[in-house]
């Protein structure tokens, strides 16, 4: 029973077939593309995929992006398209959200799937879930599963072109992250990165103080292998979370 796996991003889809819908399962292929790009799915990368029987989708994109998916899916097969919506509950978490539904997917399904990997590892524990993208995304969970809240921040290069764009003369390349930058690249290469890195850490401090334990803390996102060396605290870092979320909403969702 192949299924299909989609994450659609602010800047690229990523997907991947797994043998079938579960947690753990899996990989038969897996690929990204750009969104410009979407529209070459059908006789590119889907092509020789064998055909799946379910698919579920993540996506922070406009509907018309969602769209284009269905369109090269259905040039090939009969399934249907479904997407993750946050909901008040869903395997193992509970939305804190204001207004659940308008809970951004990937933070969702990221949560998601941070709860089933801590749990298959070990007793259960409160957590921190970061994931560095365009935007970047840090969640707190508490023990029980319950999802306390979590900050929005713009992403390295949204904070980058605005320096850019409101200041003179910082039309510079990237550069490297030091403790103490001597040139203006690396002034503003170190100066975001540090930037998102205190957020992150209050969040786990918030997190230490109002749970009473050390939480678990993921990181994952296309970027995150660049942030993880510059955190004074450990992450583990998860390419797959999002992924791994979609196979366990699709697990509980074929027992209900």
């Amino acid at each position: 029973m192949p299924f299909l796996a989609v994450d659609v991003g602010n800047t690229r889809l990523k997907w991947s077939l797994y043998d079938q819908p579960r947690a753990g399962a899996t990989v038969l292929a897996h690929g990204a593309e750009f969104l410009e790009n979407i529209d070459k799915l059908a006789e590119g990368p889907w092509a020789t995929l064998p055909a799946p029987t379910r698919m579920l989708g993540c996506a922070v994109a406009a509907d018309a992006i969602k769209r284009r998916v269905e369109e090269q899916m259905e040039e090939l097969w009969t399934i249907p398209a479904h997407w993750v919506v946050a909901s008040a509950a869903e395997a193992g978490i509970a939305n804190g959200y204001d207004h659940p539904t308008r809970l951004g997917a990937d933070r969702w399904v990221a949560m998601i799937g941070a709860r089933h990997r801590m749990l298959a590892a070990g007793p259960a524990r409160p957590m921190v879930v970061v994931m560095i993208g365009t935007a970047v995304t840090v969640e707190a969970v508490d023990k029980g599963g319950a999802f306390l809240g979590g900050f929005i921040l713009p992403g390295h290069g949204i904070m980058l072109r605005a320096l850019e764009s409101g200041t003179a003369g910082l039309h510079v390349p990237t550069g490297e992250v030091r403790e103490f930058p001597t040139n203006t690249s690396d002034a503003l290469t170190s100066g975001g990165t540090f930037a998102i890195a205190g957020a992150i850490e209050r969040m786990v401090q918030h997190v230490r103080e109002h749970c009473g334990e050390e939480p678990v803390r993921y990181m994952t996102g296309g970027a995150g292998w660049k942030m993880a060396p510059a955190m004074s605290i450990p992450f583990e870092l998860v390419e797959s979370l999002i992924f791994d979320g979609l196979l366990v909403i699709a697990e509980e969702r074929a027992k209900a």
